[in-house]
């Protein structure tokens, strides 16, 4: 990325938007610190209703999806996708929702697939796909998920980007008109809406449950043409998923169940051995070999569950 915008013309004709991947709790001002040193062009924290203007590199602020209308930009408190918040895939939705044709999605290096939902939204507005080429990406997940979904418009290095995106932002083409789905699903985004009525309408209801919230899943997806492209799943709270990340997320959640059953098994273990010796001193030898065996009982069970949970992490 820091290839990218040192090499970015001061008068190019458009807003840069930058999201990255980061923890809830990071500092999002050191990337500011880190790129202003890199351009002219100046660098700010995107704020909520904050006017867009040309020239400008607007960064996601950490624990916010970046949104953007025609005339400014939001801050979406809504729901992870694809376990991230802020994601991408909100960022490219709003975009094409909002600019259609006069957006530009650029995917750099990074892990999983995130940004192919999204950048499969501005490739239906009429907007230009542009990847890294994987080849000489660090993690080469993104811009490889991009390339096996969708015909891209330009795969190249980052040395060749600023002056690709020089070129193609000189002339503005004409609107198009958005997809009816892309539009309710970047309303949902940006008013966090609860609506089953709006998510009905651009998938079908799936057997599986949402690994957050334990809603209903919806299947969604996107065709161009006769061939089918991304396919992904939301729930009408608004947590969204990839096939690969609902894997992940189900796997997590199918963790952390059998963590919790194991605890509480071997509670409920100590719990009967101690009644086994409170008996014993009282003298009560029946009553305590029946909690004595329901302990060893249990503890076979407890056994057989450590197995299945070694095999979970295993197949994860």
């Amino acid at each position: 990325m820091s290839e990218v915008i040192s090499q970015l013309n001061p008068g190019l004709n458009a807003s840069v938007f930058i999201v990255m991947h980061l923890a809830r709790t990071a500092l999002t001002d050191f990337l500011i610190h880190r790129l202003q040193p890199l351009t002219s062009m100046p660098c700010k924290l995107a704020t909520d209703n904050c006017a867009i203007e040309k020239g400008h590199i607007y960064i996601a602020s950490a624990n916010f999806h970046l949104l953007v209308k025609k005339d400014r930009m939001l801050l979406g408190r809504g729901p992870d996708e694809n376990g991230w918040r802020p994601c991408i895939d909100v960022l490219f939705r709003s975009a094409a929702t909002a600019f259609n044709s006069r957006t530009i999605g650029i995917i750099l290096t990074g892990m999983r697939d995130d940004g192919t939902s999204g950048m499969l939204a501005i490739k239906r507005s009429g907007g230009i796909c542009m990847v890294q080429d994987p080849n000489e990406a660090e993690h080469p997940d993104m811009p490889l998920s991009i390339l096996n979904n969708m015909e891209v418009d330009y795969c190249v290095s980052l040395s060749e980007m600023a002056p690709l995106l020089d070129t193609v932002t000189k002339n503005i083409p004409p609107e198009v008109t958005v997809p009816d789905d892309l539009m309710i699903e970047s309303e949902i985004s940006e008013r966090v809406l609860v609506d089953y009525e709006s998510v009905k309408k651009i998938g079908d209801k799936s057997i599986y449950a949402c690994p957050d919230c334990g809603g209903g899943l919806w299947h969604m997806t996107a065709e161009e043409g006769n061939k089918e492209y991304v396919s992904r799943y939301r729930c009408h709270i608004g947590h969204s998923y990839s096939e690969s990340d609902l894997v992940l997320k189900q796997g997590e959640v199918f963790e952390s169940t059998l963590w919790i059953a194991l605890r509480i098994m071997e509670e409920r273990r100590n719990l009967f051995a101690k009644l086994d010796q409170d008996h014993m001193k009282r003298g009560l030898v029946s009553m305590a070999q029946t909690y004595k065996d329901k302990a060893s009982s249990i503890q076979v069970h407890i056994d057989k569950m450590k197995e299945v949970l070694f095999a979970s992490q295993e197949m994860n």
